[in-house]
């Protein structure tokens, strides 16, 4: 009793530990192959794919198979693969006897299901192997449904030469994807992993085309096709050499390479945002501009477009992708890339000030000669308005105005501003960058630029969806994977950028004229309402055009990726026109819905786009964001206290308040006024005072450089000797004469036009200003030692 509960209790472990190990038996993962990245468009198709670590073409395995193939796979190499379990008594059977006929190994008698255990184990082909495989393929057929086993095979099948896989077999051969094989096509490619070795295009095409037109006959007995479709396949040519696989957004691939751990995927296959056709369009544009530009030495070109609505990246074009001229250095991600970004950050500094109640709209900015601690900006046609409109500065891209609205907006509010923003690039302190940073100072990416604005349009798109509140998500990056993981909504009362100060920054952005043709737009009804910005980075570099509608943000870049500047190579000449061609390839919609909530009804000074003071002459109502209740009143309006007949000023002094008049009068300071009263045939300079009547109140004399306390330094010219600077001077009076004296010593007269050559030595000085009625103007300044500059 004993002997036979011992056998008992033997007989069970020995079950359950061949159990335990059929159970544990089979690897996981099955394969660990690598497989080529591989990028496809938002509707499936194949946009750009890169070949494994191991050299090979393999697709990762796909979710379903053809049915074609698996009609012909089964046909070919295992005809009651639905009906086994991983081994196929009748196939073995018939094998044993045909090899004891041979003599040899004329059949193997392998099932697909053991086939994938054979390609995942890369074992040589012995009798004991042979029943490993079967055992495994048993245990497969446990773990895997029949479809998912077709998968697997259809994934990693030798199909010739370094081609592995259904998926890499059709595009290297048919340069189609496998879905859209015929069945000769798809025949060809099923018989081809029998003798992967043997039977390849490009060689032993007739016993190729023998064993394609046997599966074919063999497919019309199953009564799987009909005779007339089996001619027809067989009449249909067989490959003959590899073709190149689409490459339409190379650079989107490389990014999804590096950033693949990152987000967190599993597989080397994403299915993307781009619409390919989009893509296709714009490759072929973008070469077009490069053949225009390559002949002034300008190589290199990007466009990225967003959809505003799902922050989906529907068009990458890292760069005109010409592999095979290596010097172009078309490889380079121009998209990623860190460049100077120009004016482009100009709007975003105009809605912070607008944002935090600094200025409003149409609010006076100084445009003047400017020297701020050793740093002079200068417009890019170096000329001066004296002062002009914010919103005009921004449209013209004025860059004295930009720097002097920073200096009152402060860069380090700024710079906080810009990370608020994700700008990944600011990756040194703020006093790094200093005022240059809204000139280009800093680097951005196309990516970071394009998301800013991106979010921008966001907000003013959701204005209505979050009844005047916030969404913080809608600042988050765009994405260009389809079924990647959306920012969760975190509904806040206040944003980066109030819903009015954004759309009074469009509305501003919309007003910059449009280069070539473009520049008729507003004469169209049709014509397409953008917010645009150009940037052009020191020593022409880098060429930049962003623009925005509701729908869409666009966003492009112009030059080379070595750096090299080219003569011409600015924004407006450069990267506007592009950016336009590709709105034209973009569907139209309508402008920003104003939001009423976040704007308020201001009387604004039409003269300073201040607000209105009581003695502002003209006046209008303006909508404005209401943090404008913040600003000053116009400070350019004066109370002038005139004779009679309105021609001179005067006193109390010299002249009877009861035969006074009192008149508003706008004012700008000297120097502004010395340029913008050439721009502006309305302007009145000030009545002169009447004789005996002193004027004690208002300044007649400015510096325009240099300007008090400035540091001077004076190069050497061509033959060695020093050179001279430059002094420049503005009086109200137009027939004025300035008499100049530095360290009380006389050094010259001017009149009318106030400048003047000189060459102090180094060292501190006393500049002392005298026109023809005693006014004084006395400032220091010093001139820097070579040594010392």
């Amino acid at each position: 009793m004993k002997k036979q509960i011992k056998a008992i209790v033997y007989t069970d472990v020995i079950f359950v530990t061949l159990f335990v190990f059929f159970l544990f038996s089979l690897p996981k993962p099955l394969f660990i192959t690598p497989t080529s990245y591989v990028l496809e468009a938002s509707n499936g198709e194949l946009l750009s794919a890169s070949i494994a670590k191991d050299g090979q073409w393999r697709f990762p395995v796909a979710d379903s198979v053809p049915d074609k193939f698996a009609k012909c796979i089964t046909t070919f190499e295992d005809k009651r693969f639905y009906r086994h379990f991983g081994v196929d008594f009748i196939a073995i059977g018939r094998a044993i006897r045909q090899n004891i006929r041979a003599k040899s190994v004329a059949s193997g008698a392998s099932t697909l299901s053991m086939q994938v255990i054979r390609l995942s184990r890369k074992k040589q082909r012995t009798i004991s192997q042979k029943l490993v495989e079967m055992w495994l393929a048993v245990r497969l057929e446990f773990s895997y449904s029949k479809e998912e086993i077709l998968a697997l095979y259809a994934a990693n099948a030798p199909f010739g030469s370094n081609v592995v896989g259904l998926e890499a077999a059709s595009w290297r051969y048919y340069g189609r994807a496998a879905e859209q094989l015929s069945w000769g096509e798809m025949a060809t490619l099923a018989v081809l992993p029998n003798s992967p070795s043997l039977v390849r295009p490009g060689k032993n095409a007739t016993r190729l085309i023998i064993k394609r037109n046997n599966l074919l006959d063999k497919l019309v007995e199953e009564k799987i096709i009909d005779r007339a479709t089996a001619q027809l396949s067989k009449a249909e040519p067989i490959p003959t050499a590899p073709l190149p696989l689409p490459q339409h957004a190379p650079h989107l691939l490389n990014r999804f390479k590096d950033e693949m751990r990152t987000l967190g995927l599993a597989s080397t296959r994403i299915t993307s945002t781009i619409d390919i056709h989009l893509q296709q369009e714009l490759n072929q544009v973008i070469y077009q501009y490069h053949q225009k530009f390559a002949a002034n030495g300008i190589n290199n070109l990007a466009a990225l477009v967003i959809n505003v609505k799902n922050g989906n990246v529907v068009s990458y074009v890292g760069n005109c992708y010409l592999p095979r001229q290596k010097e172009m250095e078309s490889h380079v991600d121009m998209i990623s890339a860190r460049r100077s970004p120009g004016s482009t950050l100009k709007p975003i500094l105009y809605a912070s000030m607008l944002n935090d109640g600094f200025i409003l709209p149409q609010t006076l900015i100084p445009d003047v000669p400017t020297q701020i601690g050793g740093y002079s900006p200068q417009n890019f046609d170096l000329g001066y308005d004296g002062a002009i409109p914010a919103n005009k500065a921004l449209s013209r891209s004025l860059n004295i105005p930009a720097v002097k609205m920073l200096q009152q907006f402060k860069y380090e509010r700024f710079y906080d501003k810009l990370k608020k923003f994700n700008f990944s690039t600011l990756n040194q302190p703020a006093d790094h960058y200093g005022l240059s940073l809204i000139l280009g100072g800093s680097e951005v990416t196309m990516w970071d630029l394009s998301n800013a604005y991106l979010g921008m349009a966001r907000t003013l798109n959701h204005y209505n969806s979050y009844q005047g509140k916030y969404n913080k998500a809608d600042y988050a990056s765009a994405h260009y994977i389809k079924e990647q993981q959306k920012a969760e909504e975190t509904i806040e009362p206040i944003s980066v950028l109030d819903h009015g100060t954004i759309w009074s920054t469009f509305n501003a952005m919309e007003e910059v004229m449009r280069p070539g043709d473009e520049g008729l737009w507003q004469q169209f009804s049709s014509s397409q309402r953008i917010a645009w910005k150009t940037g052009t980075s020191f020593g022409f570099r880098d060429a930049w055009s962003i623009g925005l509608t509701p729908n869409y943000v666009v966003c492009v870049w112009v030059g080379n990726a070595d750096g090299e500047g080219r003569p011409g190579l600015t924004g407006i000449e450069a990267a506007a026109p592009l950016m336009f061609d590709v709105f034209r390839m973009l569907p139209s919609s309508k402008w920003f819905e104003m939001p009423k909530t976040k704007l308020k009804r201001m009387v604004v000074c039409k003269q300073s786009g201040y607000k209105a003071s009581p003695i502002c002459e003209t006046k209008i109502v303006q909508w404005v964001p209401p943090v404008g209740e913040k600003t000053t009143l116009c400070p350019y309006h004066k109370l002038l206290h005139l004779d009679a007949t309105e021609k001179y000023q005067v006193t109390n002094q010299c002249y009877s308040i009861n035969q006074m008049k009192h008149k508003s009068w706008f004012i700008l300071p000297p120097t502004m006024e010395y340029y913008y009263q050439t721009k502006n045939a309305e302007y009145k300079l000030l009545p002169p005072f009447m004789n005996g009547c002193q004027n004690e109140t208002t300044s007649v004399m400015e510096m325009v450089y240099p300007k008090p306390n400035a540091s001077v330094y004076i190069p050497l010219e061509i033959d060695g000797n020093r050179g001279k600077v430059v002094f420049n001077a503005a009086h109200r009076d137009r027939n004025a004469t300035i008499y100049w004296h530095i360290d009380e010593e006389y050094v010259g007269t001017t009149k009318s036009y106030h400048q003047i050559a000189l060459n102090p030595k180094p060292g501190k000085h006393i500049l002392t200003l005298t026109d023809q009625n005693g006014e004084r103007l006395v400032q220091i300044f010093t001139v820097l030692d070579k040594e010392e500059k």
